[in-house]
């Protein structure tokens, strides 16, 4: 579960371990898709078994998404497929934690959307590809490494 410390599971974790607000944006009305790193590397691997050929339907000034063009590729979004409020995010690592977290609620940040989530739909099609890892799954996983790594 190790990550990039300036994302939510990581950036949260540190926080409320040591008793540091969290900045929470649009009143925590914020959905975003939180995938664990397990079904990261599952669908890389599924892909790498599947070596792609050329379309020979492809039409460069008529293409479609899951055409790959002349040349022998495929493009793919590897994630959850669904959206986690992000409050219902921040009580599960809570519960993990065993401890709140101090919220500093925020308003909308120009520019950020209430809404993101990743379309597995092609990657299901092409290699059946279905995430396992539950949220909470995942951040009990997290929090477990985050513990063990920094000697919590």
């Amino acid at each position: 579960p190790w990550g990039r410390p300036d994302m939510a599971p990581q950036k949260f974790t540190a926080r409320i371990f040591a008793g540091d607000p969290i900045d929470v944006y649009n009143g925590g009305n914020l959905r975003r898709d939180f995938t664990f790193v397990e079904d990261i590397v599952e669908g890389v691997l599924r892909v790498t078994d599947h070596i792609p050929v050329a379309d020979e339907n492809w039409n460069a000034f008529d293409p479609t998404p899951d055409a790959s063009g002349i040349a022998p590729f495929r493009v793919f979004n590897i994630g959850r497929g669904e959206t986690v409020e992000l409050m219902d995010f921040i009580s599960t690592l809570e519960k993990h934690i065993g401890k709140k977290a101090v919220l500093n609620m925020m308003p909308m940040q120009p520019g950020d959307v209430e809404g993101t989530w990743c379309d597995v739909s092609s990657l299901h099609r092409a290699v059946g590809y279905r995430p396992q890892v539950s949220l909470d799954e995942g951040l009990e996983k997290t929090v477990a490494w985050f513990r063990d790594y920094y000697r919590i």
